[in-house]
């Protein structure tokens, strides 16, 4: 039998953590590994992934471990705790003299410097039904130091193969026009912007559902019969396989959380991220740590502080010729760079061996 994986996911909000445990779980899948991904709130995987994956098994959060007992990992993500019954389970095992397998904690994605010095810790566990054992801490990122970013292995395959003038033409999207993802939560920044996007004639803005369609149809209906009209397409639920091609076919990509901002990167488009705001600010650091290790020109960085509301002021103009060059340029070397490094999945085979 396949070794086989459990992947543990709860669902906080937004639907960033679903979309990135998918993702590992199809991906693991995809290289040979049985695996159970046991999730509190499934619902976003009728859209996210409605044919699902060979080798993935959805289970609801469960409160006892199956008879056929733990598999040969277990995952759990975002620090959501793995269930009492599994630690229990894992301490027994250690308990009894046999190893129990790894429990692994695959935390936040950073490219803040305390990733580099965290990643593949150590955590005692001191208290609970796991006492006694050790929980690691995998962290992804952007260096050869950290545990990588998720990229399937057919991935490059795929964006080569992709026909990306016929995507454009199947939706309407002219040979001049500057097409757009807007996948956000509400920028302050937002409505001043697409004041200026209205202004020109060569936009489409391709609108995600939720928060940023939320917030776009609010500035539609201030301004309602205003002249001159933004293209604006709001787009239906996608499938993630969908998602990357809605990147791949766009000329920028604005782009919120963790699991977009990687398949931004993938896509090698200029990309204009929009972190998930905390209530002390603790995004500017991370925000900055991330454009640090893009290395962006100076242009990119401002977009980036006043599209987070680090800084006031309008938003510049992203569709200068000379700055999506020079975005399109810093994107594609960061690609580069991590196309040259282990992908997530591939380190954590190789950290899953040495534990257990």
């Amino acid at each position: 039998m396949a070794p086989r994986y459990d992947i543990f996911c709860r669902v906080v909000d937004n639907w960033g953590d679903m979309g990135v445990c998918w993702r590992l779980a199809a991906d693991l899948a995809a290289r040979g590994r049985q695996v159970r991904l046991w999730v509190d709130d499934a619902s976003a995987l009728a859209w996210m992934a409605p044919h699902g994956a060979s080798g993935v098994e959805v289970r609801p959060w469960p409160d006892a471990v199956p008879a056929d007992g733990v598999g040969e990992a277990v995952v759990e993500t975002f620090g959501c705790d793995i269930p009492d019954a599994f630690a229990a389970a894992l301490a027994s095992l250690q308990n009894t003299g046999r190893r129990a397998p790894p429990w692994i904690n695959l935390e936040y994605l950073s490219a803040e410097g305390y990733v580099q010095r965290s990643h593949g810790l150590p955590s005692p566990v001191m208290s609970g039904p796991g006492r006694g054992l050790v929980r690691w801490y995998f962290y992804p990122g952007f260096t050869q130091r950290t545990g990588g970013l998720l990229r399937e292995a057919d991935l490059p395959r795929r964006q080569a193969a992709f026909d990306r003038p016929s995507w454009r033409a199947r939706h309407g999207i002219g040979g001049a026009q500057r097409a757009i993802t807007l996948f956000c939560y509400e920028p302050p920044a937002l409505p001043g912007w697409l004041d200026r996007l209205a202004q020109r004639a060569d936009v489409r803005l391709l609108v995600t559902p939720g928060r940023a369609s939320a917030a776009v149809r609010a500035w539609q209906a201030q301004r309602a019969g205003a002249s001159p009209p933004l293209s604006i397409d709001h787009l239906p639920p996608r499938s993630q396989p969908e998602f990357d091609e809605l990147l791949w076919a766009s000329d920028v990509n604005c782009v919120r959380g963790e699991d977009s901002l990687v398949r931004a990167l993938w896509a090698g488009q200029p990309l204009l991220w929009h972190i998930y705001p905390q209530h002390d600010d603790a995004h500017h650091a991370k925000l900055d740590a991330f454009l640090d290790w893009l290395d962006a020109p100076p242009a990119v960085r401002a977009l980036h502080h006043v599209w987070n509301g680090m800084r006031p002021g309008p938003m510049p103009d992203l569709l200068d010729d000379g700055l999506l060059r020079a975005w399109g340029a810093c994107v594609q070397a960061a690609r580069r760079r991590l196309l040259a490094q282990d992908d997530l999945v591939t380190q954590l085979f190789r950290f899953v061996q040495e534990k257990s």
